[in-house]
């Protein structure tokens, strides 16, 4: 019997179709839908499978290793009150030295020292395991300029501070770029076996070739991901040295991805290998620590996982959409979203009126809904948001 459970807030009729066309799967043994869930492609954003023997590439999504990173920086006395003093300065100096956008991507030059050793190494254990030709040519000589990049869509940055004003922290938004990409359409079409009929829910066996493959390049993504973001964090930290004029670092409080298939090492069905699918959810085991961001407007929840059976140890990984990109443009104004973000320094403008506060659910009723399975530390709120 299957164990399915929908923690779901006002979730629409195609988040609804998407999640019962999933769990229908025979591979399938439980599934959980998200308070953020909403739907997405194949498989519903916000929706947790686990799944016996297979890995299905559509349910991780084009997005491998989409996450957040939270660091809190340190070093220097009434860091908050001289961040909010030249928010503006930071802005526009992050902006000109982070590529942002769907389609921008970074100098090699400008991708620091100690993330190229990082990436040497990734690539160096990639090609120990099971891969394609063509995905470890297009890692080796194209995803370099990948790192340090924020993309589009609902990828963003935030310089936030805590309720007490005295710790100052980013957040960082993003994934594995276009490898992620090229990956995701690559392995849909091997498991589908089609060129041009691939996006739907096709599996892949976890110990054919194309699924040691595929696990392969999952796991390279992952850490691709979290580099990627650690630059862009770095950036940051530049910037601040440079303008504040003292020298700062930073801690790396928790890195948290919620597009992968992982191997739960400690659990079996019947003696079959089990994988557990995110699709826009984060972990949220006993104990370990997560980051769920609200909305331009109203900052970001750092999180201790409760280990909840029933959230198959996951939570939202955000508020959720309650309007597409299309909606949100057609009813909000340039003046509403304005006027919604008073006092923060951000990318407010026509082109990210789609990631206005009123486009997504009510982050405190998400909240509310998961609080079985994580517990809020800290909330943190926006002095600065970038957006791509």
């Amino acid at each position: 019997m299957k164990k399915i459970t929908n923690f779901a807030l006002n979730p629409d009729n195609q988040t609804k179709i998407q999640f019962e066309h999933c769990i229908k799967e025979d591979f399938v043994i439980a599934a959980s839908l998200m308070p953020d869930a909403h739907s997405g492609y194949v498989a519903p954003i916000g929706s947790v499978f686990l799944v016996e023997n297979y890995l299905v590439p559509s349910w991780v999504g084009y997005d491998i290793g989409c996450g957040m990173i939270a660091c809190r920086f340190f070093g220097v006395p009434n860091l908050v009150e001289k961040a909010i003093s030249n928010s503006s300065k930071i802005y526009e100096l992050v902006s000109s030295k982070v590529p942002m956008g769907e389609g921008n991507y970074n100098h090699i030059q400008n991708v620091s020292k100690e993330t190229k050793e990082e990436f040497k190494s990734l690539l160096n254990k990639f090609k120990q395991g099971e891969y394609d030709s063509e995905i470890f040519n297009f890692l080796k000589n194209k995803s370099l300029s990948h790192l340090g990049t924020l993309g589009g869509g609902n990828h963003f940055m935030e310089l936030l501070i805590d309720d007490s004003k005295e710790e100052l922290w980013v957040v960082v938004h993003s994934g594995s770029r276009g490898v992620g990409h090229k990956v995701a359409q690559k392995y849909m079409k091997k498991a589908s076996g089609s060129e041009k009929r691939f996006e739907e829910t096709f599996p892949i066996k976890d110990d054919s070739k194309e699924g040691k493959e595929y696990i392969n390049i999952l796991d390279f993504g992952l850490n691709f991901a979290l580099l990627n973001r650690l630059e862009m964090a770095y950036k940051v930290r530049d910037v601040l040295k440079e303008i504040i004029g003292q020298q700062i670092d930073f801690e790396l409080w928790t890195n948290k991805n919620h597009n992968h298939a992982i191997r739960e090492e400690n659990l079996e069905f019947n003696g079959n290998r089990i994988y557990i699918h995110r699709k826009g959810a984060t972990p949220a085991k006993k104990g370990e620590r997560g980051v769920i961001p609200a909305n331009m407007r109203d900052g970001c929840f750092l999180v201790e996982g409760l280990g909840n059976k029933d959230f198959l140890e996951s939570s939202s990984h955000g508020a959720g959409r309650i309007l597409s990109r299309g909606e949100a443009k057609r009813q909000i104004t340039l003046e509403q979203f304005k006027k919604s973000m008073v006092g923060i320094v951000g990318t407010i403008n026509d082109k990210t009126i789609d990631e206005s506060p009123f486009a997504y659910k009510n982050i405190y009723d998400v909240m509310e809904k998961q609080k079985e399975s994580v517990r809020v530390i800290k909330h943190l709120k926006p002095i600065i948001n970038w957006k791509g």
